[in-house]
């Protein structure tokens, strides 16, 4: 089985870390789970294995875990912002153009009797 299809068989945190021999915290692991998973997606999509071996994508995967890793560890997951629903509310991000503010209208609520 080759790395990559390994890491797709994957089904927890943990175990990217214990396959990849990359050390963790666990408290930390327990609250940034899905980020640090979610940034270390974001690096295996750019990066390029064409002609690499087995061994050099092993290491490539394990350096982007570690670095994943290590964004959320001197970061913080508001700052690094790898989800849509936070990069949506950067406060210093300017609304997109067509985006329009949410209106409701007084007639369409109803009032409890």
């Amino acid at each position: 089985m080759s790395v990559i299809d390994k890491l797709k068989s994957l089904h927890s945190a943990e175990e990217f870390f214990e396959v990849l021999q990359v050390e963790y915290h666990p408290e930390v692991l327990q609250v940034l789970r899905l980020h640090i998973l979610r940034r270390m997606g974001q690096y295996l999509v750019s990066a390029e294995f064409d002609g690499m071996s087995e061994e050099e994508i092993y290491t490539a995967a394990q350096t982007m875990l570690s670095q994943a890793y290590e964004d959320f560890i001197k970061s913080n997951p508001m700052a690094e912002r790898v989800f849509k629903v936070l990069k949506e509310h950067d406060p210093n991000r300017p609304p997109a153009p067509s985006a329009k503010p949410a209106f409701v209208q007084l007639t369409s609520l109803k009032t409890g009797s």
